[in-house]
């Protein structure tokens, strides 16, 4: 039995036990990220992310502000999840120290064009604290993610992070690993079996590239809550596109009824 409460963002339930599927935005220049976003709406996602360590002009908090504004006018309803993923846990080379990547965090939530914003869990808890209390006030849903693109950490570990960002005063809790055999990814959706009966919180677990992609199909009946499609491009190993993940989705629900 799951004590998970679902977060209603601009009405979409995360965390009710319908999967929700998240189309990544990976391009450099607004213009690319506007033509990408039309794109990515157009295949109805449940979700939008902005990788926003893709960007060219990262170092610009103006030209940030002015393609949020522009994602934000293309994806309407939909909810947009903001990240910056740290080269130490997959993501691209930003020349930016910490504390400007969190004082860009913290304006982008302020402008009102985003409704969550992932942040690692790796991260100074001062810093942690920092986001979560700048996000609550902006209304913007803070999501504390731990990402392993070299192994599967065992799975009290898994557990640890997932109960971490609980306790930390997240709204979502999220865990990607690579695995490197079949027992691993067995042990990724065993955490996630376990945490998600414990946890208020909606998690989303994930175990990447081909050996994992059974998770990003069927993570949802061990209690993932996202899962992550390839719009035009893959923005992490495994993602599979929106219209077949969606197919299987639905085929196995309809198994399962």
């Amino acid at each position: 039995m799951t004590r998970t409460k679902a977060v209603n963002v601009r009405g979409t339930e995360i965390g009710s036990g319908q999967p929700i599927i998240c189309i990544p935005l990976i391009s450099q220049s607004v213009d690319q990220l506007v033509k990408e976003c039309k794109q990515a709406v157009s295949k109805k996602p449940d979700m939008i992310e902005w990788r926003a360590d893709f960007f060219s002009e990262l170092a610009n908090l103006e030209s940030v502000i002015v393609a949020a504004r522009m994602i934000r006018g293309e994806v309407g309803e939909i909810p947009l999840l903001f990240t910056i993923r740290s080269i130490h846990e997959g993501g691209q080379p930003v020349e930016r120290s910490e504390e400007e990547i969190v004082n860009l965090i913290n304006a982008i939530c302020r402008t009102g064009y985003i409704d969550l914003v992932d942040y690692e869990i790796r991260n100074d808890q001062q810093r942690i604290e920092g986001v979560l209390a700048t996000a609550k006030q902006a209304g913007v849903y803070v999501v504390l993610s731990y990402h392993n693109f070299e192994k599967t950490p065992e799975s009290s570990i898994l557990i640890d992070k997932l109960r971490q960002a609980e306790q930390l005063g997240a709204d979502m809790a999220k865990i990607a690993v690579m695995p490197q055999s079949n027992a691993d990814v067995l042990q990724l959706l065993q955490a996630a079996q376990t945490t998600q009966e414990e946890l208020s919180i909606p998690l989303i677990a994930i175990s990447m590239g081909g050996l994992g992609a059974i998770t990003r199909v069927a993570g949802w009946m061990f209690g993932s809550a996202v899962t992550f499609a390839i719009g035009n491009e893959e923005s992490a190993p495994g993602q599979i596109p929106i219209a077949d993940l969606r197919a299987m989705i639905t085929q196995l629900q309809n198994a399962s009824n």
